[in-house]
């Protein structure tokens, strides 16, 4: 076993400075104590000669990149082994970021939007490296303008709108009883005990059960409820709640699709994850993957963000300490929590507190480690696409394989989706393995295959139908799997007193997020 050692942090700190060097925002990207900081920027100023123009001045263990900002610096801190090119190209990023946020480059301004430059300095470097991002991403980046709040806020206002219509159309309602019962001599000042004191009770019960009459059809559904499809919405549902709410779709129809997968209920019931029995100290290890290829070869991008969540629900579990194994060999970058101490994962891959006398939060989900891979390299590309269109006289053939590159994962509902041309009708299937569904609407051919593992590493689809070869593409794949891809787990949970072993669940999900062939 060949173990390769982590390689350097190249970036220690990022700050901006006054002249003397007293640090007004400073963002660290590793352990590094306010003293320690404080004393490197410090030092900063007295190292510089004047009369020089540099842009890096160095000490025995670290080297000052640096710019001029009026009556400040932008500093970047470094070991002495970085790339200085590097460092300078990362520093005129840092010093383009300020004034996105500052509308003039002085003490004040630079204290009152600390934290926005420093959430922007975090988009620019993880780890001590620098990232692939630009200004226009950046500002993307931590603007946090998310989709889905917009859709939820678009329901929330339909809603609304609805509500004030239903409260329009009862109050005429309302008016329209009142009337009839004026019309029939009985004179009502108000309804339902309110200003009705001069009506006899014998004429009130009559109106309010006129009234209450149109309000009855609501609760009456309650019976027949389970078999609806609110029953599949509700938050907090029970695995068998689900289960026998798919029981019931099949009793009433096998082929029913449901709109926001494209899948039939018993398909999607195999992707739900089965009921855990969850022991008082449950971990969850959730992985997403995004993935753009080329369709002539060649991985544009991969990358695969992971994390350990943690749930103590006894109080007598909460001083806990969880040792993790780590069989990663495709080089992802781990980050444990600020709570965690880093020093203890580091030598020993045990996750615990920083104050062991404090207990994890009780009945709370706390990520306590995440990691992170980005990489082109072919080979570690869990599921090949290979899609083949080819020009005949009657349109296009099409071929399409898959291949299982990564043989310990077991991939369930995998699902490629190829676009096919609108108004040429159906495809003509040739060769297949699995099976295969064609939306007409959406003008999309879905391949769906419920298990691709070692035992059904490849297959391949056939295909004829009017087009051009640039109408197949993008292909987009989508699967989920209950094994890691980077292969890391909790195998051990122990007190922090006694080193006692304690109980423990864990849930493993791989999912797609994004997994296209363009």
């Amino acid at each position: 076993i060949v173990c390769s050692a982590p390689p350097l942090q190249v970036l220690l700190a990022a700050a901006v400075c006054t002249k003397a060097g007293k640090a007004i925002v400073s963002r660290q990207f590793v352990e590094m104590t306010r003293t320690r900081v404080e004393g490197l920027l410090a030092a900063f100023p007295k190292l510089m000669n004047t009369g020089k123009q540099h842009t890096f001045v160095e000490t025995e263990s670290v080297r000052y990149v640096y710019q001029p900002l009026e009556k400040l610096y932008m500093v970047l801190v470094t070991t002495k082994n970085s790339n200085i090119l590097e460092d300078l190209e990362t520093l005129r990023l840092f010093s383009r970021v300020i004034p996105e946020y500052c509308r003039v480059l002085e003490e004040g301004e630079i204290s009152e939007h600390c934290f926005d430059l420093i959430f922007a300095f975090d988009e620019i470097v993880a780890l001590g490296y620098r990232e692939n991002v630009n200004l226009a991403q950046i500002r993307t980046f931590t603007e946090m303008d998310s989709h889905e709040e917009k859709v939820f806020r678009a329901i929330r206002e339909t809603q609304e709108i609805e509500a004030k219509a239903e409260m329009r159309r009862k109050a005429k309602e309302l008016q329209q009883a009142r009337r009839d019962a004026e019309r029939a001599g009985k004179k009502m000042p108000g309804f339902g005990g309110f200003g009705s004191s001069g009506i006899s009770s014998s004429s009130a019960t009559v109106v309010q059960d006129s009234l209450i009459e149109p309000e009855k059809p609501k609760p009456a559904p309650a019976p027949i409820r389970p078999s609806g499809p609110s029953k599949a919405l509700k938050l907090g549902a029970k695995g068998k709640e689900v289960d026998d709410f798919v029981d019931k779709l099949k009793s009433e129809g096998e082929n029913i699709i449901l709109p926001s997968m494209g899948k039939r209920a018993s398909e999607v019931s195999k992707s739900l994850p089965a009921p855990v029995n969850t022991e008082s100290v449950h971990m969850r290890v959730e992985e997403k993957i995004t993935l753009t290829c080329g369709r002539d070869g060649g991985l544009q991008n991969m990358e695969i963000l992971g994390m350990i969540t943690l749930r103590v629900s006894e109080e007598k579990s909460g001083r806990i300490r969880m040792l993790v194994s780590n069989n990663d060999k495709k080089g992802v970058q781990l980050q444990t929590h600020p709570n965690v101490d880093k020093k203890l994962f580091t030598s020993d891959s045990i996750i615990g507190l920083k104050n062991p006398d404090k207990s994890f939060p009780l009945n709370n989900d706390v990520g306590v480690l995440k990691w992170r891979l980005q990489t082109t390299d072919e080979s570690l590309i869990p599921l090949t696409i290979n899609c083949w269109p080819s020009e005949s006289g009657s349109g296009c053939d099409v071929n399409i394989e898959y291949e299982l590159q990564e043989e310990s994962l077991e991939l369930n509902d995998v699902v490629i989706s190829i676009p096919m041309p609108s108004g040429v009708g159906a495809p003509v299937i040739g060769d297949l393995d699995g099976e295969y569904r064609h939306d007409s609407r959406r003008n999309v051919l879905e391949w769906c295959l419920p298990v691709v593992d070692v035992k059904n590493k490849t297959g391949s689809l056939e295909l004829s139908i009017a087009g051009q070869p640039n109408d197949f593409f993008p292909v987009s794949v989508s699967f989920v799997s209950k094994g890691s891809y980077c292969d890391i787990q909790v195998v051990k949970v122990f007190q922090v007193d006694g080193d006692s072993p304690v109980r423990f669940s864990t849930e493993t999900s791989l999912v797609t997020d994004k997994y296209e062939i363009l």
